[in-house]
């Protein structure tokens, strides 16, 4: 099950490290590359720190957890750290790998096709 829709209408997301260009580990020779989807596409990646919303009536609400986004297009300036953001199109897919030792890592993956300030309608990303 990949790509699933996801709803944070009910968190609160900070930046808490400004959106960057994505990299990974070249398989040739271990350099640090831009990473792009299939199609080539340049991605990017942002670390939201997330916390639930206060509760209507009045239970406790966490402390939060911080999770980074992989954005399919570049979200352009005036995302630094401390704003308030939501997320457009976003969806999360479990995963999991398997080492040589036959230990299981999991986790969660999140992506978005872009960031909008929070509370705006407008996007705020590139098409």
């Amino acid at each position: 099950m990949r790509n699933i829709p996801v709803n944070l209408s009910g968190y609160k997301l900070m930046v808490s490290e400004a959106p960057a260009m994505k990299m990974r580990r070249d398989g040739d020779d271990g350099d640090w590359v831009p990473a792009t989807n299939f199609e080539g596409v340049q991605q990017f990646v942002v670390s939201l720190f997330a916390k639930r919303r206060p509760r209507p009536d009045g239970g406790p609400v966490g402390k939060g957890e911080e999770i980074k986004v992989t954005l399919t297009a570049d979200p352009g300036d005036g995302f630094d750290e401390g704003t308030y953001v939501e997320l457009i199109d976003a969806t999360a897919s479990p995963w999991a790998m398997k080492d040589n030792q036959g230990n299981v890592t999991s986790g969660m993956s999140f992506r978005a096709a872009g960031l909008k300030p929070a509370g705006q309608g407008g996007l705020s990303s590139a098409a």
